[in-house]
């Protein structure tokens, strides 16, 4: 079939670099909103089950550790459809059958990969208790994360579904549908926590049946937004779902697999700079708390960047058109950093406000941990320009469904250079905190380095040679 613009929800041809940088922001705006959306649904949790008590938090904070983990390695591993489905409709829009066909393989792979998730949470007890967490705090968790895992599959699914409307030109979806989850996260959490509207009050556990009934609602909105829609229905993705396609099954596996490698990498240093923070000083520790946060409320927009830059390059690297390819890639690049330019000067010019948003910089009892949080925010400042550039470089190569290099790219720099510089300067030096967040910007600042040049040397190693169809 030939693609028109009523079909193809991508740009065909050569339209040069302004028309690239506004269909790239096109659709970069709604997946950064909706990846803003999901911090605030997971916000929501966080202000109802701090009003049962510090115990409480802590159980669910301990959960969340484990779960958000795997969760996000495994939304990694099945968002590689987007790669796949967007190489399919830039050789051959609309590619009714194969965008079909890695959808549905992507959501068996949520299924497999789900089951060896939920294995994985429900380790969760010896974990605790190598740790040595307190006996009630461990009771709390393991009956909240018993129901939580819960909903681990069906979110995987919504990943995947999330993907394909954003391939197919349409992540406002995704923007509409994360926003509708936080009133319906909001009034689960209401009415199973504390038993309003004539809930049963389950307390923790109904937090847990809160994120499940959310995840199953937002999935159920996915379906119905792909039924109704037109171009996304002339996809008919959950049609003959019983049948296999072990070859494409394969194929997204062995791009995913990389890229859920490398969250974990990436996650695991972040987790590590706690553990080490928490060895230097509570004070400390909650002060980088505060200041990650913030630093991840910015990185959700380059983030939401890279995915476009997956997709955009994608498209263009199924049409085997390097010129497109290169236009996709930069155009996102200088989107995302351009982003982080600006986050980078409101750290600076206006940290405390920052801070306000999760406390109050000028009550006097706050004073230690707002002096640390400064410090910390003004490293984090230093370091946006590269966490933005290496996080839409990676995005960018997968588009090229090169993942496996960016992977140990990731891993060295994260766990070689930027631990190490942690370690070093944290525990052998005065800096303490302030040289664990040096070891942080050094890790990015390595992996923007080698990222970039291999974006950079694309077309000389061969990464936009897409080899023979399916």
């Amino acid at each position: 079939m030939s693609s028109t613009p009523s079909t193809t929800p991508l740009p065909i041809g050569r339209e040069g670099w302004r028309a690239e940088i506004g269909a790239t922001l096109r659709l970069s705006w709604p997946l950064a909103a909706a990846n803003l959306l999901q911090m605030l649904t997971y916000a929501i949790d966080v202000i109802f089950i701090a009003r049962l008590g510090e115990d409480q938090l802590a159980a669910s904070a301990l959960a969340i550790a484990l779960f958000g983990l795997v969760l996000w390695a495994l939304s990694g591993l099945t968002g590689a459809v987007a790669a796949v489905a967007a190489a399919e409709l830039g050789e051959r829009a609309p590619a009714l059958r194969p965008v079909r066909r890695s959808v549905r393989m992507a959501l068996w792979l949520s299924v497999f990969s789900g089951v060896a998730g939920i294995g994985l949470c429900l380790l969760l007890g010896p974990l605790m208790r190598v740790t040595g967490q307190e006996p009630q705090i461990i009771a709390m968790a393991l009956e909240y994360n018993t129901l939580l895992v819960l909903s681990l599959v069906p979110m995987l699914f919504n990943n995947v579904l999330r993907s394909f409307v954003s391939t197919l030109g349409r992540p406002i979806f995704a923007t509409a549908i994360t926003a509708s989850g936080i009133f319906v996260n909001a009034l689960a959490n209401y009415a199973f926590i504390f038993g309003n509207f004539g809930a049963p009050e389950l307390g923790l556990k109904g937090a847990a049946v809160a994120t499940i009934i959310t995840t199953f609602t937002t999935l159920a909105a996915y379906i119905v937004a792909i039924r109704i829609d037109r171009r996304l229905h002339r996809y008919h993705i959950f049609g003959r779902w019983w049948s296999p396609d072990w070859q494409r099954l394969w194929h997204i596996t062995r791009v995913g697999t990389p890229i859920a490698l490398t969250i974990t990498a990436e996650a695991g240093i972040f987790g590590a700079a706690a553990f080490l923070m928490g060895n230097i000083g509570a004070t400390q520790l909650a002060a980088h708390t505060v200041a990650l946060q913030i630093a991840a409320l910015a990185f959700q927009v380059p983030f939401g960047v890279g995915q476009a830059a997956t997709i955009r390059v994608g498209y263009f690297y199924g049409a085997r058109d390097p010129e497109g390819m290169k236009r996709a890639g930069w155009s996102a690049i200088v989107i995302g950093t351009g982003f982080m330019a600006i986050t980078a000067l409101a750290m600076i010019i206006a940290p405390e406000y920052l801070l306000a948003i999760y406390i109050d910089p000028w009550d006097p009892k706050n004073a230690p941990l707002v002096g640390f949080a400064l410090t910390y925010i003004v490293i984090a400042a230093a370091f946006q320009l590269f966490d933005g550039m290496q996080a839409v470089a990676a995005g960018a190569l997968r588009g090229l469904q090169d993942t496996r290099i960016p992977m140990w790219i990731a891993a060295f720099a994260y766990w070689v250079p930027g631990i190490g510089t942690a370690l070093v300067l944290g525990f052998a030096t005065p800096l303490e905190g302030v040289g664990i967040w040096i070891g942080l910007a050094t890790g990015l600042i390595v992996a923007a380095a080698l990222l970039g040049w291999r974006w950079h040397r694309r077309e000389a190693l061969g990464l936009t040679l897409r080899p023979a169809s399916r």
